[in-house]
């Protein structure tokens, strides 16, 4: 594998650790700040918000720029936005600085993901963009704990100076390793716009929304499950989330190798794994060991998700992949937020601390049926390149003559 995966990996590994540092933070930055802790949240749900919509916006605003430039602007745009987080004076400030970091995270991963498969030969594209992807589940087996270390014994601002810190090796990775080759000439916005007509692009989108989103029903309320049904203690939390950081790391791994092989095979035997695993934690979280092995299991078969998803939708958007692949980062991040306000809504409605691990199964086997419906629609319809290059238009022409259906496919980025 290039080099250059290595420098995308580093940017990812910064992105997935400003993501979700906070989350063991807030105490200490509503103290600092003197706010609430539901008001210091919207620097979660600011950032995610962020992510939705800075996607889409900051690809259509670089898609005439060449992709290692856009690449470095947006690890720029991160490394600012943690410095301000960093040294905000006020709450309002600090909040600002989430949003613009968070402005980079959709665009990044998503035009990362296009020249991570484009850096390999077609048979072993998913698995490069599983090592970018590696960034992001390290960052929460080892950048996450971390940082919430630092944060709480010494200030959560070094914390975030040292997420910057990351950013700055991101950017210098991105800059020396990343080729610099020509953006594929005729792919315009129409083409990438043109893209969302097609629908198993939009499935795939779906799939993303529903299956990443039944992981989160569950894990976001981990840490009152763990104490209040489990029986751990407080401290034990941050065990079960490395735990859970663990196994995305192998789920990653295992789930972009096994994507190159067999793509839907893979989607439908981890999303409906993921289902099942999702409702037994109802049962298994009565009991330790059980909980965690759990756990472990909900990381692996959610993130063995990701590759193939965001394969899928680079296959079905081919002539203009660039702009789907962004958006359908912001995805995985809508499915975050729509998982864990319908768990909130069971827990609130009275159905205890395990109800949000049902609310994750019936999510994850949405995502499997909308999987075979998708793989029956494909079987039946003309070539999915054919329906992203627009119905009317004429289609984009690939990034060389010869190419793979992603970029030049020829060891070099196409851009």
């Amino acid at each position: 594998m290039p080099l250059a995966l290595l420098a995308l990996a580093v940017g990812a590994f910064g992105i997935g650790t400003t993501e979700f540092v906070i989350m063991g933070l807030l105490p200490e930055v509503a103290d600092e700040y003197g706010v609430s802790i539901p008001l210091a949240g919207w620097l979660v749900t600011g950032y995610a918000l962020g992510v939705v919509l800075g996607a889409p916006l900051m690809t259509v605003i670089g898609a005439r720029v060449r992709r290692r430039t856009v690449l470095a602007v947006l690890m720029g745009l991160f490394v600012a936005g943690n410095l301000l987080s960093a040294l905000a004076p006020d709450f309002w400030l600090m909040l600002a600085g989430r949003v613009l970091t968070s402005l980079a995270h959709g665009a990044f991963f998503g035009i990362g993901s296009v020249v991570a498969a484009d850096l390999v030969d077609s048979r072993r594209r998913a698995g490069a963009i599983a090592l970018m992807f590696t960034g992001l589940t390290a960052a929460n087996l080892v950048g996450v704990p971390l940082g919430t270390v630092v944060g709480q014994a010494v200030s959560w601002r070094l914390t975030f100076l040292l997420v910057a810190a990351v950013g700055v090796i991101g950017l210098v990775g991105v800059l020396r390793l990343v080729p610099d080759v020509p953006r594929p000439e005729g792919v315009r916005l129409r083409d990438e716009i043109a893209a969302f007509r097609n629908v198993q692009v939009l499935l795939a989108m779906a799939m993303t929304v529903l299956g990443f989103g039944g992981v989160f029903a569950s894990i976001t309320y981990i840490a009152p499950m763990a104490t209040e049904v489990t029986g751990y203690a407080d401290g034990s939390v941050t065990w079960l989330l490395v735990l859970f950081g663990a196994g995305m790391v192998v789920g990653n791994l295992v789930g972009g190798r096994l994507a190159d092989r067999a793509l839907m095979p893979v989607l439908y035997g981890s999303l409906g794994a993921l289902a099942v695993v999702l409702a037994l934690f109802a049962v298994t979280a009565h009991h330790r060991v059980a909980a965690a092995v759990t756990v472990a299991l909900i990381g692996a078969l959610g993130f063995a998700t990701v590759p193939p998803l965001q394969k899928r939708v680079l296959d079905q958007a081919a002539a203009a992949p660039t702009l789907a692949s962004a958006v359908n980062i912001g995805a995985f991040n809508l499915g975050n937020a729509i998982a864990a306000w319908l768990g909130g809504l069971v827990i609130a409605a009275g159905f205890g601390y395990t109800a949000p691990n049902w609310v994750g199964a019936a999510l994850a086997a949405s995502a499997l049926a909308l999987a075979v419906l998708s793989r029956r629609l494909e079987l039946r319809g003309p070539a999915p390149s054919r329906i992203a290059a627009g119905a009317g238009a004429e289609p984009a022409p690939m990034a060389g003559a010869t190419a793979p259906p992603v970029g030049a496919g020829n060891g070099s980025a196409g851009v």
